[in-house]
């Protein structure tokens, strides 16, 4: 079985009128639902959302100096939002895990696999 990420994405400025309470109570009931399918066919390994791009720090060494910048990495108006890290068969499956998230969440979703690490 290989890992592969689901990365969600998002773009800046997108206009989305916010959600009512209940459209986000169905929301979120359908994540957890989405996550406890993945739990269960032992698919899941992690996922998370993240923080807005403004909270981002690069980090660098130049000149052998840790060097800290603010804001995300590529000055992009897309950005990850969040992600999951999942294994799976083969990428077939891996896409259908993906057109799952998609089908919730509205964004597209960018599926990556993991290399494979020698020793592992």
């Amino acid at each position: 079985m290989a890992q592969y990420l689901l990365s969600v994405h998002s773009v800046e400025g997108e206009a989305a009128p916010s959600p009512s309470d209940e459209e986000m109570q169905r929301y979120m009931e359908q994540i957890h639902a989405l996550e406890d399918e993945l739990k269960s066919t032992e698919s899941w390994v992690f996922g998370g959302a993240l923080h807005g791009p403004d909270t981002a720090t690069v980090v660098r060494v130049a000149n052998d100096e840790v060097l800290t910048t603010d804001g995300p990495f590529a000055e992009s108006r897309e950005h990850i939002g969040g992600f999951y890290i999942i294994n799976a068969e083969d990428l077939d499956a891996a896409l259908a895990w993906a057109s799952k998230v998609t089908a919730i969440v509205g964004k597209p979703i960018e599926v990556r696999p993991f290399r494979a690490v020698s020793g592992a």
